[in-house]
């Protein structure tokens, strides 16, 4: 199954909403707050079963466990079985096709802001 064919998911894409409402900044926060709402408190990273436990809390309930599977094995590039903090945000940005297109502006706002530029 595709993740980014929003008909088969259920997947409803926020992102591009909330980084309009928070800023680069804030939905990055806002991101890191999912992160720790999904991951295993003991491991420090999102695994197939904190996955399943907690999905629910961020709207995701009604996905499989194809589903919960493919976004795990979609965004594991150090190929854990996990997703750490920047796996997981990175994740969520090509989960957002909209947002994709805004990310270089996002990026800039954050790091201009990071840096007082």
């Amino acid at each position: 199954m595709a993740l980014n064919n929003n008909s088969q998911s259920g997947f409803q894409d926020f992102l591009p909403l909330m980084a309009e409402k928070l800023g680069g900044e804030g939905l990055i926060g806002e991101l890191c707050n999912g992160f720790r709402l999904l991951m295993d408190a003991d491991k420090g990273v999102i695994t197939f079963d904190s996955l399943k436990n907690n999905s629910a809390v961020l709207g995701l309930g009604d996905l499989t466990d194809d589903d919960l599977l493919s976004m795990l094995k979609e965004g594991d590039f150090d190929g854990d079985g996990a997703l750490n903090q920047m796996e997981f945000c990175v994740l969520m940005f090509r989960l957002s096709p909209d947002l994709m297109e805004e990310s270089q502006f996002l990026l800039q706002e954050a790091l201009e802001q990071e840096f007082n530029i």
